[in-house]
């Protein structure tokens, strides 16, 4: 049926701009493809080292590599920089999260985990991530990298910026420290 008014009929326009440049195509691809690959679990790191709002924290770290898409030297190396940007991004959080604690002049209310993130949990991990959640931030990022993500030692020190023996001395003292805990609540 026509318009009314003897108006033409206009097509309409695609909802996303259209993407011609190779670049930006292959950016798309593979960004795609990493989010596909990776969101879950990037999204549960977050969750394991802290983070208050891990959703946030995954979508921030995927924003910032889809910024420095074509300065990444290997394409294949992007979820250790996704990786690394999660860590990063939670560590900067938290950060934000004490000083601004520090200078709240009312008591802070419990934080409330999101749904999404009570959803990955079982019941009986509850009790390992209060555990981790009690550890310092270095010695628990260690920890799950090492022991979740099954990383190597290089690989840790390189998405925590600090050296190798600095993660193995990290790793040994989260591990004993998460051990003592977890007894102590038997």
């Amino acid at each position: 049926m026509p318009p009314q008014g003897g108006g033409a009929v206009v097509p309409a326009l695609p909802l996303t701009p259209a993407v011609s440049d190779p670049a930006d195509l292959e950016r798309e691809a593979g960004l795609a493809r990493l989010f596909e690959l990776h969101y879950s679990s990037m999204l549960r790191l977050a969750v394991l080292l802290g983070a208050d709002d891990p959703e946030n924290v995954v979508a921030e770290a995927y924003y910032q590599i889809y910024r420095k898409w074509r300065r990444l030297r290997d394409t294949e190396a992007a979820e250790a920089y996704l990786r690394s940007t999660v860590c990063n991004l939670t560590r900067m959080r938290i950060r934000h999260l004490q000083v601004a604690r520090r200078h709240v002049e009312k008591p802070v209310e419990e934080v409330i985990a999101s749904a999404e993130s009570t959803a990955l949990l079982r019941d009986d991990q509850r009790v390992l991530i209060d555990a981790l959640q009690q550890l310092p931030a270095r010695q628990r990022e260690a920890l799950v990298l090492r022991h979740w993500l099954g990383l190597k030692e290089s690989e840790i020190a390189s998405a925590m910026g600090i050296s190798c023996g600095s993660v193995k001395t990290h790793t040994a003292r989260g591990l004993a420290a998460l051990t003592q805990a977890m007894e102590t609540r038997r």
